[in-house]
């Protein structure tokens, strides 16, 4: 799921592989998908505006170290943090230790899961 901060005027500011950090229009963000959005504070707001409009700490894209929900996270936490990325890693890293010991797909899918449900619970 992609992520964006709403800046309340009708505008997003997200991340993208291609145009890095930016500020987008909502209809841009959705392309035409559902768009959820959860409120937080108006100070968030006026800081994220703030940093937007300067162009302070606008970063280049990068899915592991600067992903859409790096960009919202430190925004919102001070922190870039990518909880979907994590999961990934520790699923995947779980599948390819299962295949090694047992070389069963089954297992090895098995452990995928467990690993992504693992990596949820310990990040709440």
């Amino acid at each position: 799921m992609h992520r964006g901060i709403a800046l309340g005027d009708g505008r997003v500011l997200h991340n993208t592989p291609f145009r890095g950090e930016h500020i987008c229009s909502e209809a841009e963000f959705r392309a035409g998908k559902r768009m959820y959005v959860h409120n937080h504070d108006g100070e968030l707001r006026q800081r994220t505006l703030r940093s937007a409009r300067t162009g302070d700490g606008a970063r280049g894209y990068n899915l592991l170290t600067n992903n859409c929900e790096h960009t919202v996270s430190r925004h919102t936490h001070g922190r870039a943090e990518s909880p979907q990325l994590r999961s990934w890693v520790v699923g995947t890293g779980l599948a390819a230790a299962a295949f090694a010991v047992t070389r069963h797909p089954a297992a090895a899918a098995a452990a995928y899961v467990f690993g992504r449900k693992l990596s949820a619970r310990l990040s709440r």
